[in-house]
């Protein structure tokens, strides 16, 4: 049952959002004397009345209840504030529950439940909800909101392999960056990184580079996690470009800077990040892999989340088949199959690989045309550097086959 003086507040909140005065939303069916007491809490509640003022509200009766957990600004700050499972849910609730609430307010929790999204690897869960964050920085018109959400949209749909939308939303919101000089360095920093990567993954390496040298001087100076994440970024197009050793310099530099009490999470994925890199070196370096593994590992007790674990057993994976214990990555692979994946289209394409890189292996003809169908999917998905790097993989492994069968003819 309705109650006042809860019943009083969300009704004067309801129509305030709604930009009506007390007469425009009593109309013909209700005086507005009465109006104003009920919104005082002076009278209680009629069903006739709240009836009459769910119909001028476009609302249902059930819609003058506060949610369980509060307002949504109350559900906001506990979220903000404790990050706990059970206060992010309130959070969801109160969102959906509070319509009528103003469009920054909505676009901050929004924000939070994407983030939520973001650390347990559900990047489709953070898609929805960074959908509706960009209509509504639209919406506000404020370039600093309109940015970060475009930004981290990007980025999602990156980890998607969706890098057509996504660099289209990097490159809007590098352009609305250009626009306005207000625009603190923190938020052009963001965008350089999304833009950086995509431009990457698309295959785009000059655009990359450049915006990568943008990048780095940027943030020269500096130490915290936008600078030691610039470090990686840069790193990366550095791999993709075969310098090797300057890419280790960037991420050898990030991982001696960077405190691990300032985000836990980035300080493991730069160990992660590094270990791949040393594994992807000519020639690979899998001692210097294993003791990244080691160092990641030490780190998941604290800061593990499905995403970052299945991010290091595939890398395990690949350093198992990079010393030859191939029935070792095939049990990993075997781990990674029964678990919810919560990794990024990349790392999935990575794992889909492997797989057919130890069918190739054990002389499975299905493998080689595995990468072949892998190759064109990246193709067709515009993801560029990846799906060169599947053509290069596919002919190491041919090659490597045919040689396999020539010793072993030799030796008959």
């Amino acid at each position: 049952m309705l109650q006042q003086p809860a019943f009083g507040r969300r009704l004067r909140k309801l129509r305030q959002a709604r930009g009506l005065s007390q007469t425009a939303l009593a109309g013909d069916g209700m005086s507005t004397g009465y109006l104003s007491r009920l919104e005082s809490g002076a009278r209680q509640p009629t069903e006739r009345a709240v009836a009459h003022l769910a119909g001028r509200l476009g609302l249902q009766a059930a819609d003058f209840e506060e949610p369980a957990g509060g307002s949504l600004a109350h559900a906001l700050t506990l979220a903000a504030s404790t990050g706990s499972d059970a206060a992010t849910e309130t959070l969801r609730e109160a969102l959906a529950a509070e319509g009528h609430e103003t469009p920054v307010l909505r676009w901050q929790a929004l924000w939070l439940l994407a983030r939520q999204r973001r650390v347990q690897g559900d990047h489709t869960g953070e898609r929805e909800y960074l959908q509706e964050l960009v209509r509504l920085g639209d919406q506000v018109g404020l370039t600093a909101l309109r940015v970060r959400g475009l930004t981290r949209y990007a980025r999602c749909l990156r980890a998607l392999g969706e890098i057509t939308d996504a660099r289209e939303a990097a490159t809007t919101a590098h352009r609305l960056g250009q626009e306005d000089d207000g625009l603190e360095a923190d938020d052009r920093a963001a965008v350089l990184l999304a833009l950086v990567s995509v431009e990457a993954e698309a295959g785009r390496m000059p655009d990359a580079r450049a915006h990568a040298d943008e990048l780095v001087e940027l943030v020269a100076g500096r130490s915290d996690a936008v600078w030691a994440e610039a470090m990686w970024t840069a790193a990366a197009v550095l791999v993709r470009q075969g310098d090797f050793a300057t890419a280790q310099a960037r991420l050898e530099e990030a991982l001696e800077k960077f405190d691990s009490g300032e985000d836990l999470v980035l300080w493991l994925r730069l160990r992660t990040a590094t270990g791949r890199l040393h594994l992807q070196k000519r020639p690979p370096d899998a001692e210097a892999a294993e003791r990244c593994v080691t160092q990641a590992e030490s780190a998941l007790a604290f800061a593990g989340t499905p995403g970052l674990r299945q991010e290091l057993t595939a890398l395990k994976a690949d350093l198992a088949f990079l010393t030859a214990r191939y029935d070792d990555a095939r049990h990993l692979l075997g781990e990674l199959a029964q678990a919810q994946p919560m990794m990024t289209y990349r790392d999935r394409m990575r794992l889909d690989i492997l797989r057919h890189q130890l069918r190739i292996r054990s002389g499975d003809a299905d493998g080689v045309q595995g990468l072949r169908a892998l190759a064109e999917q990246a193709q067709a998905d515009a993801n560029i550097d990846l799906a060169a790097d599947i053509w290069r993989i596919l002919a190491e492994s041919l090659a490597e086959s045919t040689g396999a069968r020539g010793t072993a003819a030799s030796g008959a």
